[in-house]
């Protein structure tokens, strides 16, 4: 099949590993044809591209910032991406007959791009369900639902649902929210096809865990907890820097945050202000480093702010179980995560608002006994239902 890929990530090599370009391989090695277009940000001052690599075509197509800017720049940016990519595909792809056009939100304003497909070439249609805006930021009090912003949004939900012939969830909870809350969706379009990657096997003895810890100053003696990725509101950062105060005094555990995001300088005043002897707060690390230091710490945190309704499940679930390290994770009680960590036994959940239930879950898991176990238990689970073979086969046992 000649397979179109609509993605608003900046996919720079279809070799590297994320949930996106791990799926693409595995349609690309089952022998279907695949077609990306992704963006290029205004910022890095570089034109249209359509190249062959690897294996796929990719189409880059140069758009306004949508990261790293502010409020207003980001929603024009967002708001015309769907006109970009319609004109890119007009003028690039208009000999190429699509038989499947993937594409995951956010952003929800591909909709005029997914409809001029299925009308041009009688394609079908599957959306990778990732994040349900406009409510998350309604639940984020960045708008009211009375908001102009708000209907605008939730109309191109509306529409991108109303065109999509298959709409993939990440868990259970999100098939239950959509369905509750788009009734002119019919239960048999909506299925779970949860994030998913290709396993790596990463093996690093003890004397390189001894390496990579000295040379960022981390104790050998204490249980290390490490949060990786991004540091924005649905994060919840005020409840992170609660647990770290918290937890300034105690010997046992050592915190390493590294990532970015609006939240981040919130949590670097905090750091430099107070001075706690056992967190280590990265902007960026080479990531190299950042994957061997993941499987060398040993749990893996999450966070999601306690205001959600909507059932957000993280992809850096992913890249814990794949160090085969437990998790422990402070969420809204609308989202599934937490249940299935604990079904999965492969970690310990609590609500993001209560600290001292944050506190008795984090002292547990500085049982290394306990830790062992969870941590091969995560691998067991991630190979037995999060690999992308697993996504691939949900979403093409529709055209079997």
């Amino acid at each position: 099949m000649n397979i179109l890929f609509l993605t608003v990530v900046n996919l720079k090599n279809l070799n590297a590993h994320n949930i996106y370009t791990d799926l693409l391989r595995q349609f690309r090695d089952n022998g279907h044809n695949v077609y990306v277009i992704s963006p290029r940000e205004k910022r890095l001052n570089l034109p249209i591209e359509y190249v062959a690599e690897n294996g796929a075509m990719f189409l880059r197509v140069r758009i306004g910032n949508i990261t790293k800017t502010n409020v207003v720049e980001k929603g024009i940016s967002t708001i015309m991406i769907e006109r970009l990519f319609l004109k890119a595909i007009k003028k690039h792809m208009k000999n190429i007959k699509f038989d499947l056009v993937i594409y995951s939100t956010p952003p929800i304003t591909f909709e005029k791009a997914i409809r001029y497909i299925k009308k041009r070439d009688r394609a079908k249609s599957y959306l990778l369900l990732k994040d349900i805006f406009p409510q998350n930021a309604v639940d984020l009090n960045m708008f009211g639902k009375k908001s102009p912003i708000y209907w605008y949004f939730r109309n191109k939900e509306k529409k991108l649902y109303k065109n999509s012939d298959y709409i993939g969830c990440m868990s259970q909870a999100n098939v239950d929210y959509v369905l509750k809350n788009n009734t002119g969706v019919s239960p048999e379009r909506v299925e779970v096809c949860p994030n998913s990657i290709d396993p790596l096997t990463i093996k690093i003895d003890k004397s390189k865990k001894i390496e990579i810890k000295t040379r960022y100053g981390i104790p050998l003696d204490r249980t290390v907890f490490i949060y990786g990725g991004n540091l924005g509101k649905p994060q919840g950062v005020d409840f992170l820097i609660e647990c770290l105060k918290a937890n300034k005094t105690n010997k046992q555990v050592y915190f390493i945050i590294a990532g970015s995001g609006t939240e981040f300088n919130k949590l670097k005043s905090y750091i430099e202000a107070e001075q706690p002897g056992n967190v280590q707060l990265f902007a960026q690390l080479p990531k190299h480093d950042y994957e061997v230091l993941v499987n060398s710490c040993d749990v893996g945190l999450i966070f999601l702010d306690k205001r959600f309704t909507i059932p957000n499940f993280p992809s850096r679930l992913l890249s814990y179980m794949q160090a085969s390290i437990p998790i422990l994770a402070a969420t809204d009680v609308n989202t599934d995560i937490g249940r299935v960590i604990e079904n999965g036994s492969f970690g310990l959940w609590c609500e993001s608002s209560d600290v001292s239930e944050f506190n008795k879950r984090l002292c547990k898991l500085c049982d290394l006994e306990l830790r062992k176990q969870m941590g091969i238990n995560a691998r067991k689970y991630l190979e037995n239902n999060y690999t992308v073979n697993h996504s691939y086969e949900i979403i093409m046992k529709h055209f079997k």
